[in-house]
Formats: C-alpha cells, structure tokens, sequence
C-alpha cells in the first residue's frame, strides 16, 4: 500500500502525541482514534493504518522473546526478566519459549535486536571459521 506523505506525516504527529514519557499510553491512542473517526479528516483511513503499524512497531520493541533450549526454572525466568527490565525500562513484556534446535543457551529478542549466545549459533560461527 503506497501511502502519501501528508498520511504519512500526519500518522507519526499522531503517534507522538500518543506518547507519555517516551512510552505509548494506550488510552491516548484509544482517545486519538476514536477522534479521526469521529471527525473523519481527508485520508483518515490510511492515516488509520499507517498509525497501527507505528504502534505495532513500538508494541514489539517493547516485547523481549525469550528463547531456551529446555524450560528456564522460575528463578532464572524472573533474574532474566528483571535484568531486562532495569536495562531497558519497566514497560518491557517478556515471553519464554523453549527452542530445542538451540541445543544450549538463550537466544533474546527484543524488537529488531536478537543477543545469541546459544550453543547453536557458535557451532555454526565455528564452522564459519573453519
């Protein structure tokens, strides 16, 4: 979908007045959504769209997933949690996965940024070198 620069423009203005503190508020988004439909300005919908996308964006920067090659116990489940919460804020989610391809370690991803130090990942920079 090919968007306009007015849409596009007017979408991001949107999503920084639903910003608090650098943190999305979802009632400002709530709030500012339900004022576009009511006063349908020229290319609400798309300016709609393109707002959903920007916070699904930042919906999934703020989400860690979590990947392990067995269940992490709860002790080490919540030290990984807090630790990602005191480096990057008390609004990151957290989602545990167990991988068995990972054969040993944590693979972490929060948004676009994955830290590897899975078993997996330095055979196959092994490898690599080799």
């Amino acid at each position: 979908m090919k968007i306009s620069r007015e849409v596009r423009r007017t979408a991001r203005e949107t999503f920084r007045l639903s910003l608090v503190d650098r943190r999305l508020d979802k009632n400002r988004v709530g709030e500012i959504s339900q004022r576009l439909i009511a006063e349908k300005p020229r290319g609400y919908l798309k300016i709609l769209k393109e707002l959903a996308r920007l916070v699904r964006l930042e919906l999934d920067r703020r989400h860690a997933i979590i990947e392990s090659a067995e269940p992490l116990d709860e002790t080490s489940a919540a030290n990984i949690a807090d630790t990602l919460r005191l480096k990057f804020g008390n609004d990151i989610t957290t989602e545990f996965r167990t991988s068995p391809a990972l054969l040993g370690g944590l693979r972490i991803r929060l948004g676009s940024d994955v830290w590897d130090g899975s078993i997996n990942s330095r055979l196959n920079a092994l490898s690599q070198q080799l």
